[in-house]
């Protein structure tokens, strides 16, 4: 405990509410300026966008969703794919996810511990960094799991309606 959180242990003593509300507190703000790895993809994404011309994508919940779903399921398997274990296909996902496209796509990663490996890795893959300098797309959702292992799995769902 550093000297103000003791000097307000100390006052607070009587109270002992007040010493709980201000680690409360401090706990929560320190959380919410850290930036999840989610929204660490989708700026680390767009500035490879931006220093290619292209306009920045917005973050989309039912991108986003589709994301998550395929991202659990290759977890949950451990297997990285883009075919779900019923066969479905990224397209298909992304329709199910309620978000009717006119262009879609989607990266899939395995392993890399950081928001900025995993941008690093899809950028160094021809495929994937197609996907990312497509100016065509306008919307992305980004998925981060780890597996019971601690192995961490990434997707990025791409749209444009």
């Amino acid at each position: 405990m550093n000297a103000v959180a003791r000097r307000i242990a100390t006052v607070a003593a009587a109270t002992g509410l007040a010493f709980a509300a201000f680690l409360t507190t401090a706990g929560a703000a320190s959380a919410a300026t850290t930036p999840s790895f989610e929204t660490q993809v989708l700026t680390l994404t767009n500035k490879e966008r931006a220093a290619a011309g292209c306009a920045a994508l917005k973050a989309n919940t039912q991108l986003e969703s589709s994301a998550k779903g395929h991202n659990d399921e290759m977890a949950k398997t451990g297997k990285m794919t883009h075919t779900g274990v019923n066969g479905s296909t990224p397209g298909q996902r992304i329709d199910e996810a309620g978000y009717y496209w006119r262009m879609a796509g989607e990266n899939v990663a395995y392993g890399q511990r950081t928001a900025e490996q995993v941008v690093r890795a899809w950028m160094k893959s021809p495929g994937h960094r197609a996907n990312i300098l497509n100016c065509g797309y306008k919307d992305l959702g980004v998925a981060y799991t780890t597996d019971s292992k601690k192995r961490a799995y990434w997707t990025q769902n791409f749209g444009t309606r």
